[in-house]
């Protein structure tokens, strides 16, 4: 095995797939093992879902023991074993047994995680001991129906039609850089034959893998594998049986038919995407030299220019929406991992929690998956921790002795919106207020302000508890929350309910890369703001503004509507005569009109971020160019109404 501290590009793109494919299978894990929690004490009753698992398990042992993570591979092995004794019906999934699993599952997850970050691996010692001593302690169960599919050695097929052949694959970077690679030659062996099993084997420091292929075609047409540089030679019968591997167990289906599906780098993807913002960028310098010669082109020239323009732009979304289509993968990858720690931390808490999901198809750019785990992790954490009472509080109140945790995802436009809520105490306002004195959170009808409220609880170091413990209070992280999704250019709010419960709402991009953004001026200095931000665009006649405490105030929709100059906010003249316009931002009694001199249309635009801490302006979330090659600033509207809130607009922002 190759030193793996200097490992060759060969070696480092092996692993780049090893961490993918254990990242796959640990999520087929997890739902899994909370899919058999059910079958606790009593024989497991889906072959199905314990094959899954065990193959699962199978495959993390196998490739974790040829990129050498031993740690992983004994784990995966000692969790297989579990299994294989449940498939075997010769013991019960005892509630010892199951925490085992769960136990092991996270472990492993942190051995893997540690090797791909360098970082000390955790003791497995433990897990691995609890795992032998459930297996020791399985009793034999009543007598049943054996299940199906149980795992049986594969052997030699005996017709006469079939012969089967051993194909040996060596990877390499040559070959790999040349599109042949593991998954490439699998998906065309499967399109000749049935692949009856893999093996991956470690020779002389070199990977190799075999291929047991039983299929119909003559020699001469196996012949023409030799293209993708395979060793192709008769498997002789023995009497041996071959031992079983993970591909031994998929199903007759997908054996027979072709691959429909590669895996692709993130980074490629991002690469892609930033080709694509340079189309968007390079269309818009064409459509404005295109503008710049309308005069002096024949009518029918020009809308044949015209038309070619118009294709070209339509192209360009049609290709954007793809890219981002094949970014997008379901939010259940995170919401199931939440499942695990509602479990982990309920137990921990002695508090009997329900975690309800809903719109666990909604799809989010997998660069967020990462990045909302741990935003997500402390928000659920929090919601158990100091939001749901204990269950004699709970019944005391006339509510059900279980609290309740509401995980919601869905699409608005091109923005994605998750809710993290509860059913518990809510937070104590007059706790908050008794931290922070000198904060006003109730205005004198008695409304609550939830943005100044999220202000304070997301301060650095903010908590209303005296002691910390594991899953710590609400308050405790909430600063992290917070700088997460504000570099994800998102946004938060936050509504809660004495009584009754909190609920926190997160409003995020689909991508970070391009976007339709609105087009307005204020004083010469253009600006945009993403569309999915505005709710509507009103006119304003300067007389029907109306001062109110230092404030401005128009009436919108039989209801007053406050405003934010934005000519105030970035020390800007304010526009002497005409009528004025204004980005509605918000809805209900939190909508504010952003008010601006006028609006140039709707673009797609590419979103470029700033990273100098010279630019760091509040309320600028990014910067884009429209074909002109002179910057224009994108507003973080959240971020911005937010600023001129606390200062009441009447301090410039320089």
């Amino acid at each position: 095995m190759a030193d793996l501290d200097q490992p060759n590009n060969f070696f480092n793109q092996f692993l780049d797939d090893y961490f993918a494919e254990c990242e796959e299978h640990l999520a087929v894990v997890r739902r899994g093992l909370l899919d058999i929690e059910q079958f606790v004490d009593r024989p497991v009753n889906d072959s199905v879902q314990l094959d899954e698992l065990f193959r699962s398990f199978h495959t993390i042992k196998g490739i974790s023991g040829m990129v050498g993570l031993s740690a992983a591979e004994q784990l995966a092995h000692e969790m297989e074993g579990y299994l294989r004794v449940l498939r075997k019906r010769e013991g019960v999934l005892s509630k010892a047994g199951f925490d085992a699993l769960i136990e092991g599952t996270t472990v492993l997850e942190e051995v893997i995680d540690a090797h791909k970050t360098h970082s000390p691996a955790p003791s497995i010692d433990r897990a691995v001991e609890t795992l032998a001593g459930v297996i020791a302690n399985s009793s034999e169960a009543p007598e049943t129906p054996p299940l199906l599919n149980q795992e049986e050695p594969v052997r030699i097929l005996k017709t006469e039609d079939h012969k089967q052949w051993r194909v040996l694959f060596v990877p390499s970077q040559t070959r790999s850089e040349a599109g042949i690679n593991v998954n490439t030659v699998r998906s065309r062996l499967q399109g000749i034959g049935e692949i009856v099993s893999t093996t991956p084997i470690v020779d002389e420091g070199e990977v190799v893998f075999e291929f047991i292929v039983s299929t119909a075609a003559s020699e001469s047409e196996l012949s023409e594998l030799k293209d993708f540089d395979l060793t192709v030679e008769p498997l002789r019968p023995t009497t041996q049986p071959v031992v079983e591997t993970p591909d031994s167990g998929s199903s007759s289906a997908s054996s027979q038919a072709p691959a429909t599906s590669v895996r692709v780098d993130l980074v490629r993807l991002d690469q892609l995407m930033l080709l694509v913002g340079e189309l968007v960028v390079t269309r818009a310098r064409l459509e404005k030299n295109l503008n710049a010669i309308r005069s002096s082109v024949i009518p029918t020239e020009w809308r044949q220019l015209q038309e070619v323009n118009v294709t070209l732009g339509k192209q360009l979304r049609d290709l954007r929406n793809d890219v981002m289509r094949v970014r997008m993968v379901p939010i259940a990858e995170v919401f199931d991992r939440m499942r695990f720690v509602v479990r982990d931390i309920s137990r921990e808490t002695k508090k009997r929690v329900i975690l309800e999901l809903s719109g666990q198809e909604t799809k989010i750019d997998k660069f967020l998956v990462e990045r909302l785990m741990d935003p997500l992790l402390h928000l659920v954490r929090n919601s158990i921790s100091h939001g749901i009472e204990s269950e004699g509080k709970r019944v005391a109140a006339g509510k059900p002795a279980e609290g309740h945790i509401y995980l919601r995802a869905t699409t608005a436009g091109e923005i994605v919106v998750i809710e993290v809520g509860d059913d518990g105490r809510g937070i104590d306002l007059d706790n908050v207020a008794a931290h922070e004195p000198d904060v006003v959170l109730r205005d004198d009808q008695g409304n609550v302000d939830f943005d100044r409220l999220l202000a304070i609880i997301s301060a650095p170091g903010f908590s209303t508890r005296e002691e910390a413990d594991r899953a710590s209070g609400r308050g405790v992280g909430m600063d992290v929350v917070a700088r997460a999704i504000k570099d994800l250019d998102g946004s938060m709010s936050l509504f809660t309910e004495p009584g009754t419960g909190t609920t926190f709402r997160i409003e995020l991009p689909l991508t970070l890369a391009i976007t339709d953004a609105l087009i307005a001026t204020v004083d010469g200095q253009t600006f945009a703001i993403h569309r999915s931000s505005v709710q509507e665009v009103i006119e304003i006649e300067p007389g029907s503004i109306k001062a109110l405490e230092n404030n401005e105030i128009v009436l919108h929709r039989d209801a007053v509507l406050p405003l934010v100059r934005l000519s105030h906010v970035f020390n800007l003249r304010d526009k002497r005569e005409g009528s004025l316009y204004a980005f509605v931002i918000g809805t209900g009694n939190r909508a504010t009109g952003l008010v601006i001199d006028k609006v140039l249309g709707l673009r797609e635009v590419v979103v470029r971020s700033l990273t100098d801490p010279l630019t760091n302006v509040p309320g600028v979330g990014g910067a884009t160019e429209l074909g002109d090659g002179r910057p224009v600033l994108i507003l973080d509207v959240a971020e911005l109404l937010n600023e001129a809130r606390q200062t009441n607009v009447s301090q410039r922002i320089h």
